[in-house]
């Protein structure tokens, strides 16, 4: 993530012109001019806003009720495209031709030991990541909400993950940013660097961390929700602790989706919004929507991607779903279609957020907020959109009938509430 620009730069000209317009180029003559440009700084200079409002009296004095200079848009638009390219290639490590390559875990898998004894675990996580949730998704369905304590990061600024001072009071079981509850940093990275030998790279979230060792134990999201659906932490006696999201008859199947759905559709957003180059975002984009209509047409026969039964593919698939019409379709130009315009895939999204432990985990306003006011190269303004209609509470909690596709329960699931 990058840091954003503090001070809003306006170009264009205000609808009323000065009275006294110099030419560009041509120097300021007579004690006329003078005490405007006088008059104009000292007023500049006691408005609340004073960048902006020098800014917009120096475009006023050099080219009036005119828009800017076509050598001064040319250089803004080479400075800024050099710009822009620099800092994608930090946030989003590209190959030839420009197409995004995610960087991998530096932590990927869980040390088989706490399998055996899963003790002293604490979970880092942020709401805007679809990766951090799908952890959040399985440790409430797996009823392990009091077994695993959660810290909650929010981007700062400078695109970093901050941890708050003080965490926002609301009712309910409802995910807000917290402070750190397992070491008291003010950062991820200052979590990650305690660990024995340090730490310089990437701190990304979601992480599971020894509070005794002070170690990170996980930073790869497949590997940490493979892992709380097949331990059982704390002695957890919920009966959601019997719901298994990877039945050994199943494995195959899951595996085989995962290797659908992760290039092409959890990280394929992604290339489309990271692309830098015409032809890396033409190829991601194919990708992206000739999976979605695949899964479209297999939902219109199957209530999950695996039958009647709810799995880790299904919640995978989810989280990068909540976030297509919020986030994904307008700022990573996934533009095609809107997931609203599926109506399998739609119907299948409403069916998983209203089993009430996954619309707990969900946040639309922190998300919405970790998009578009913290991916500065994305959206420089760092205006958000209003919310669509389709992604609210009450739209996503309306019947949607798939619960006729099931032919039979396998398994205890909690049911969505149609």
């Amino acid at each position: 993530m990058i840091h954003m620009m503090s001070t809003p730069v306006t170009l264009l000209p205000s609808s009323t012109p000065p009275q006294h317009r110099p030419l560009s180029g041509v120097p300021f003559r007579g004690t006329t001019n003078r005490r405007q440009f006088s008059t104009l700084i000292a007023l500049s200079s006691s408005s609340k806003d004073i960048p902006e409002d020098l800014l917009t009296a120096a475009g006023r004095l050099v080219w009036g009720r005119g828009l800017p200079p076509q050598t001064l848009v040319s250089a803004v638009r080479v400075g800024w495209s050099a710009a822009w390219h620099l800092m994608m290639r930090q946030l989003a490590p590209s190959s030839a031709p420009g197409s995004y390559d995610r960087p991998a875990s530096a932590f990927p898998s869980v040390p088989h030991h706490y399998k055996r004894n899963p003790s002293h675990l604490h979970l880092y996580v942020a709401l805007p990541c679809p990766w951090a949730h799908r952890v959040l998704v399985v440790r409430a369905l797996k009823g392990l909400t009091s077994a695993l304590p959660v810290s909650v990061a929010a981007p700062g600024f400078d695109g970093s993950w901050r941890f708050p001072v003080i965490e926002k009071s609301t009712s309910g079981d409802e995910l807000n940013p917290s402070p750190d509850r397992a070491n008291g940093c003010s950062t991820l990275r200052e979590v990650y660097s305690l660990r024995r030998g340090g730490y310089d790279g990437r701190s990304t979230v979601p992480m599971l961390w020894d509070s005794e060792k002070k170690e990170v134990v996980c930073n790869e999201s497949y590997s940490i929700i493979e892992f709380l659906n097949s331990v059982d932490i704390g002695g957890n006696i919920d009966r959601s602790s019997q719901l298994d999201l990877c039945p050994p008859e199943l494995k195959k199947q899951i595996d085989e989706w995962n290797r659908v759905i992760y290039p092409n559709i959890n990280n394929g957003v992604y290339k489309c919004g990271f692309a830098q180059s015409q032809e890396a975002y033409d190829n991601a984009v194919n990708d992206l929507f000739n999976t979605l209509d695949k899964i479209e047409s297999h939902l219109s026969t199957s209530r999950f991607l695996c039958g009647d039964v709810l799995t880790l593919a299904d919640v995978c698939l989810f989280t990068t779903l909540i976030r297509f019409d919020l986030a994904y379709n307008v700022l990573f130009k996934c533009t095609k279609k809107k997931l609203v315009e599926y109506s399998n895939l739609y119907g299948y999204t409403c069916d998983i957020y209203q089993i009430p432990e996954v619309a707990r985990t969900c946040n639309f306003e922190a998300i919405m907020d970790g998009y578009f006011c913290t991916l500065f190269p994305l959206n420089p303004g760092g205006i958000r959109p209003v919310m669509p209609s389709a992604c609210s509470h009450d739209f996503l909690s309306k019947t949607h009938d798939r619960q006729v596709l099931s032919s039979r329960i396998k398994q205890p699931l909690p049911m969505s509430e149609s």
